[in-house]
């Protein structure tokens, strides 16, 4: 079995006097001494209640010079795809946001580093960035030891230590549970280009990791998260080698009998009721007390998120992931919530957003604390860890955390309310480019073919080349001028010798030169000393351009026409 481990740098910079030492504290005198260190208030809402809108939707859409109309917004505001009932993509016509932020919030956008900037060398911030600010010298997570006793919230315990299957193993060689999987970065924001790196893992509850006696087995956890997969995606799944039906007892390929299966087909029959998980999860499934339904993750389900600094690989001449973590996000999914209830869910709140219309539009309010993270009205709770003054990962305050929820807790594009999974490669086999079970650290982006979309009115499109067309830039804010000068002519045109490129192989455009990479890790170094996360956690170093300090009641985007993704 090959192991690999991700984070293989000893060193770590631990704060002193900030709450994060090796020794467990009481929770109170812990969280004191982080507001101290930090100037921060865990539970007070120092900027605003609605900061749950994202930095990138007060993009000017129009371009003040040229008059050219970009249009960023489709990639998040669309319609969803059923159990996801949102439809959102009247977002993309109209700025409607709530009274008390139509002033933008996020103040950071405007502000000028350049000169903090300059005084962080290369040599700095490489040296930073390649110290885990995750594991301690003696490979002990700083986070387990470091959180108080009784902390109700998640508690870190992926050892990032991976087998060639992806599966993460803790330092005695047990299974974690957890499982890396590769994906199509999604558009705009999460390309490395644009200031991050960042990886997913996925890990389901303990009865789809047992057999009918109570034991651990990896075949039955794979095959129960490819019916997952088959599942969420609403589309049939080919396994990497065929699989034996009547061990399990249920028919995975959907032919009528129990035989020899290399696909798991999803069928929406009868409710889903063709379908099964297999070992102690079917029987949690016969009892309800699990549940199976197109589009949706079953109750436990755990999503781990890392976003990290960008670092550089002298060997291979391009980025690669950071051992220092920017953040850790955590998801889990705690409730089942049925077709009927989500879709009155939507519903409810179409209903208020058209009432609205004739007064103002509402901020909406979570349930939830910065302890245990806030909950959705669909099941999931979300929950982070964000670095402090000192560069050592603390707990996201409430507001912190409120910023997660626009993107997570309502929006068309998602699936089940995340973005990763719905995305993930569909390879079979470890050689393929497109292997799905690997972490990014054991298998790359470089060689990946650019993936296809579809849309309304447009058929199957190439999908970043799509976004680079409609947007007219490699991000929501139009800054990144790398991509620009790389993809586009001077009379705003793609040019066509790289999107060719772009085809067969998707680094060309997501990935930052080391110039660029190591600039954008400087500016959001600045910020982390700063600790302003409430005020916008973007990276950028001078203050933008194509954005808005202040939105009129009812202003329209410019853009004449939706996009929508079928």
């Amino acid at each position: 079995m090959k192991i690999i481990y991700i984070s293989a740098v000893a060193l770590v910079i631990v704060g002193c006097g900030n709450g994060s030492t090796v020794q467990k504290s009481e929770k109170k005198s812990y969280i004191q001494s982080l507001e101290k260190e930090n100037n921060l208030s865990f539970t007070a809402i120092k900027n605003t209640h609605a900061s749950y809108i994202t930095s990138m939707c007060y993009t000017k859409t129009k371009d003040e010079l040229t008059g050219q109309v970009s249009n960023p917004c489709y990639s998040c505001h669309t319609k969803g795809k059923i159990p996801n009932y949102t439809n959102d993509t009247d977002l993309q016509l109209e700025y409607n946001f709530p009274q008390e932020i139509l002033k933008n919030p996020y103040i950071n956008l405007f502000k000028d580093r350049s000169q903090k900037v300059a005084m962080l060398t290369d040599e700095e911030i490489l040296k930073y960035i390649r110290a885990s600010n995750y594991f301690d010298t003696k490979g002990n997570i700083v986070l387990k030891e470091s959180l108080p006793q009784g902390w109700k919230g998640y508690v870190p315990d992926c050892y990032y230590y991976f087998d060639d299957e992806g599966f993460d193993h803790d330092y005695k060689n047990r299974y974690t549970g957890w499982r890396a999987f590769r994906y199509y970065p999604f558009l705009g924001t999460f390309w490395p280009t644009n200031g991050s790196t960042d990886d997913v893992l996925i890990r389901l509850s303990k009865s789809f990791r047992e057999d009918s006696n109570g034991t651990f087995d990896k075949e039955i956890y794979k095959l129960n998260l490819a019916i997952v997969e088959a599942v969420v995606k609403q589309k049939d799944i080919l396994l990497p080698k065929s699989v034996d039906e009547t061990h399990y007892g249920v028919d995975l390929n959907q032919n009528g009998r129990l035989d020899s299966a290399d696909t798991i087909v999803f069928s929406s029959k009868n409710y889903f009721n063709n379908m099964s998980y297999v070992g102690k999860a079917k029987e949690a499934l016969q009892t309800g007390s699990i549940h199976l339904a197109g589009g949706l993750f079953p109750e436990g389900t755990e999503f781990l998120h890392s976003v990290r600094y960008i670092d550089w690989d002298e060997s291979l001449r391009h980025i690669k992931m950071a051992p220092r973590m920017k953040e850790l996000r955590y998801a889990k999914k705690s409730v089942w919530t049925s077709y009927s209830e989500l879709e009155r869910i939507a519903k409810s709140e179409l209903w208020e957003s058209e009432t609205n219309q004739e007064t103002q539009t509402q901020a909406e309010v979570w349930q939830g604390n910065y302890e245990e993270g806030l909950k959705t009205g669909t099941g999931w709770i979300y929950q982070g860890f964000i670095e402090d003054r000192e560069g050592v990962l603390r707990p996201q305050t409430h507001e912190e955390t409120i910023n997660c929820m626009g993107c997570h807790a309502g929006i068309g594009a998602t699936t089940d309310t995340t973005f990763a999974f719905a995305r993930k490669f569909e390879g079979t086999h470890k050689t393929e480019k497109d292997y799905g079970w690997k972490h990014w650290s054991q298998k790359g982006l470089s060689g990946v073919h650019e993936p296809k979309a579809n849309y309304k009115g447009k058929g199957e499109v190439y999908e970043y080349s799509f976004y680079l067309q409609n947007n007219h830039s490699g991000n929501e804010f139009r800054d990144n001028n790398e991509v620009q000068e790389k993809f586009f002519n001077a009379d705003g045109s793609l040019k066509e010798a790289m999107v060719q490129k772009l085809h067969t192989d998707i680094s060309t455009l997501i990935f930052p030169s080391k110039k660029r990479a190591l600039q954008l890790d400087k500016g959001y170094k600045v910020l982390v000393e700063e600790q302003s996360y409430i005020y916008g956690r973007d990276a950028n170093v001078r203050p933008m351009k194509h954005v808005y300090k202040e939105i009129d009641e009812g202003q329209r985007t410019q853009i004449v026409k939706s996009v929508v993704r079928q």
